[in-house]
């Protein structure tokens, strides 16, 4: 018995994954593949497939192949891209991170510092870095600031030299009201997800996203 030249372009349009009914529940593509192939070999030899169909089904045949070839490269790219990316937020350790806070944090050595984008000029800038119950601990004088960037700075010491900054404080800006009130932050460690997505940066802040850093330093 002979099986019929089946219209090409109709079967063109299952593509490399098409579901149709089967003796399985579902057609994959090496059946797919298969199913093309033996449809050229048992087809009437009086009555060949035209040179137009053979074309069509021999690019199908390409495009399903180059297809699952293309999706297996994509998925070893992604494993390559996830691990560079833990890798080199891995290698953020130790350092720090400017990130919009107005909370400040001690560095390993106790200093804090951070930055206000100020949207234009001011006579006498002040910072109070306050605890949680609202105490001034330290007063910062930054004088006339130019719009633009202002970094700010404290040692973490008294006027004797005695470290008295321990703990997370609280930033407020008197004589200016900047756009933006950014800290830097320690980088403690990398935490990646099992699902996948992106790392996540843990610092006495917080859990930042590697995109979150203004800069490093």
């Amino acid at each position: 018995m002979t099986v019929a030249a089946t219209d090409a372009a109709g079967l063109a349009n299952y593509g490399a994954n098409a579901t149709i009914g089967t003796g399985k529940s579902t057609m994959g593509q090496a059946d797919f593949l298969r199913l093309l192939t033996t449809q050229m070999q048992t087809q009437d030899p009086f009555q060949p497939m035209d040179n137009s169909q053979m074309v069509t089904q021999m690019a199908t045949i390409t495009n399903s192949t180059g297809i699952a070839e293309m999706n297996q490269t994509l998925a070893g790219i992604k494993e390559q891209l996830s691990g560079t990316r833990l890798g080199d937020a891995a290698s953020w350790i130790g350092k720090s991170m400017l990130v919009k806070s107005n909370i400040v944090a001690p560095d390993a050595a106790g200093q804090y510092a951070g930055v206000l984008e100020l949207p234009a000029d001011a006579d006498n800038v002040t910072v109070q870095l306050q605890d949680g119950s609202g105490n001034v601990v330290k007063t910062l004088d930054l004088g006339a600031q130019k719009a633009g960037e202002a970094n700010f700075y404290w040692d973490g010491k008294d006027d004797a030299g005695n470290s008295i900054g321990t703990q997370s404080l609280q930033v407020k800006v008197n004589g200016a009201s900047p756009t933006t009130v950014a800290t830097w932050a320690t980088i403690a460690a990398v935490q990646s997800p099992a699902d996948g997505s992106s790392s996540s940066l843990i610092t006495p802040l917080g859990t930042y996203k590697p995109t979150d850093a203004i800069r490093l330093g």
